[in-house]
């Protein structure tokens, strides 16, 4: 691998880049101590950053006991973008030329003991539709293929990762280790309200069988209520699928005069998997606010749309890298 510009990169071919390993390292610091700050609890007993290869990766505790799942999700760092998309885009869609793109997305998938030729992409429209994906669907030669109007993906296959795109929005990520299924959905507002994660485990239902009961859900990076302001319009939309009582733990007013509020996708998301049958012990917030974090991770708010995305990444393999 070619050296590239020292800000775009994490590792070169002499090794480890230092500065930027302590630079990564201190923003995880920090966004543990935001996440302690805001008493939402300790980040790291849910999720913690793995810098052992080329690219750094977020992966989760939930997933630590179980060999077969490969589940991981990408910081700003290690890729070759520039400028406002430093350094590792991982979308084809916000100015990045197609060829960097792409390099990104084979930096992280060796990194993560993966094909890049197997990702299965959705073209995420903020919906609420749901796929079974298979080889099929996979990048394979060329890895700008996306499944359009998706934002929903299950599988049951093990040669495929599915990935799901993020800068904000609400990563859902899904396993049934009774059966040996996954899935990932990406669940912004629309998503939310629209009860996309509900749809994902009756589409695994429906497919494979799956008990709500038996599956392990991850809600992934993703930003907070405390940065997540919304109009009264917004909040209408959740009351009409949210009981009163949840609405009093989903959203509250921060400005009366200008109505507006701030609202927590993360409970939201919480509260459907529990109505859908999901045990409370099995529903793993992992607590990282995309926009508190905007150094460390790409955050629509906070850099007013001037930013690449981020993906989630869940597949069945024959363990962990």
């Amino acid at each position: 691998m070619t050296e590239v510009k020292e800000h775009n990169t994490f590792y070169s071919e002499e090794g480890v880049n230092e500065k930027n390993t302590k630079e990564v390292d201190t923003l995880w610091k920090h966004a543990v101590y935001n996440a302690k700050k805001k008493d939402y609890f300790d980040l790291e007993k849910e999720c913690y950053l793995c810098t052992k290869h080329e690219v750094p990766l977020i992966r989760f505790h939930a997933f630590d006991d179980y060999e077969e799942v490969n589940a991981f999700f990408s910081t700003r760092f290690g890729g070759e973008s520039t400028g406002y998309l430093s350094s590792l885009n991982l979308g084809f869609e916000r100015g990045d030329s197609l060829e960097t793109v792409e390099r990104n997305y084979q930096r992280i998938c060796k990194s993560a003991g993966i094909h890049a030729g197997n990702l299965v992409l959705s073209d995420q429209v903020h919906d609420t539709k749901v796929r079974y994906v298979t080889k099929e669907d996979s990048c394979m030669e060329q890895i700008k293929k996306k499944l359009k109007g998706i934002d929903g993906l299950v599988t049951d296959q093990r040669e495929i990762c599915l990935a799901t795109s993020y800068a904000d929005c609400v990563p859902l990520f899904f396993y049934d280790p009774v059966r040996h299924i996954i899935a990932s959905s990406h669940s912004g507002w629309r998503g939310t309200v629209g009860k996309i994660g509900t749809k994902t485990i009756q589409k695994m239902h429906e497919l494979f069988g799956t008990m709500a009961k038996d599956l392990i859900v991850v809600i992934g990076p993703s930003i907070c209520a405390d940065c997540y302001e919304v109009s009264v319009d917004v909040i209408e939309e959740f009351e009409k699928k949210y009981t009163p009582e949840q609405m009093k733990e989903i959203a509250y007013c921060s400005d009366v005069p200008k109505k507006k509020y701030q609202l927590n996708l993360w409970k939201a998301n919480e509260l459907q998997f529990l109505d859908a049958g999901v045990k409370k012990e099995n529903i793993h917030l992992s607590g990282l606010c995309t926009c508190c974090n905007p150094k460390l991770l790409y955050s629509h708010r906070a850099s007013k749309g001037k930013r690449g995305n981020l993906n989630g990444f869940i597949s069945l393999s024959s363990g962990c890298v």
